[in-house]
């Protein structure tokens, strides 16, 4: 047994939303593979959550997506 790794671990290819109860400081990174999951995703959670739109994760480089904004 050694000492636990330190390096973060990679995302895979996707769109990730960050989902967190608005009294909270972090949340949970959510993944889908397809654009239209993750507007059913945004859809459910933004009605008693905070939704925070990341990107698309693409070759090991998030990506933004400008024209996925959630409104509060």
């Amino acid at each position: 047994m050694g000492r636990p790794s330190t390096k973060p671990t990679d995302l895979r290819d996707g769109y990730y939303i960050e989902v967190k109860s608005k009294t909270q400081k972090s949340g949970i990174k959510i993944r889908r593979d397809t654009r239209s999951q993750l507007i059913m995703a945004i859809e459910e959670y933004k009605e008693n959550k905070e939704v925070i739109v990341l990107g698309k994760q693409e070759n090991g480089k998030m990506k933004e997506i400008p024209e996925l904004k959630v409104k509060p």
